[in-house]
């Protein structure tokens, strides 16, 4: 692509595709002691989670793929009832119905979580968290 004279997107455009997550976005408590901002399209959601140090995400299942992406700290992540220890730069894909969940350690561990299709359940909590306020 050629540099060229783009006309300059005016702020309200610029709000119909960008978000600043931690900024923009309230925060939902998913599970007890996990509070994320939550984004979504048609096809996709993405999920800015902090798992609080000590905090337990119990083993469930969802219909959609996910890939976890670590951000900071660690966690122990259980995968089809096997244990694997995850930190800093690992990216964990998990393919849909297998079940999973995490023990929190001693930090915080913050990750990026990417849904497909997007979770509906976690659409219903963001609506809910966002009409208590």
């Amino acid at each position: 692509m050629q540099q060229k004279n783009f006309q300059q997107g005016t702020p309200e455009e610029r709000k119909k595709y960008i978000i600043r997550p931690y900024q923009d976005v309230p925060l939902v408590e998913l599970v007890k002691g996990s509070l994320s901002h939550l984004v979504w399209g048609e096809k996709i959601m993405v999920s800015f989670l902090t798992m609080k140090a000590g905090s337990v995400f119990d083993i469930h299942t969802h219909p959609q793929e996910q890939v976890m992406i670590v951000l900071e700290g660690y966690c122990d992540e259980i995968i089809e009832g096997k244990k694997y220890r995850v930190e800093k730069g690992d990216v964990i894909i998990i393919p849909p119905n297998v079940p999973h969940g995490a023990l929190i350690g001693d930090v915080d561990c913050k990750v990026i979580d990417i849904f497909s299709p997007v979770r509906e359940d976690y659409k219903k909590k963001f609506e809910e968290s966002v009409k208590g306020r």
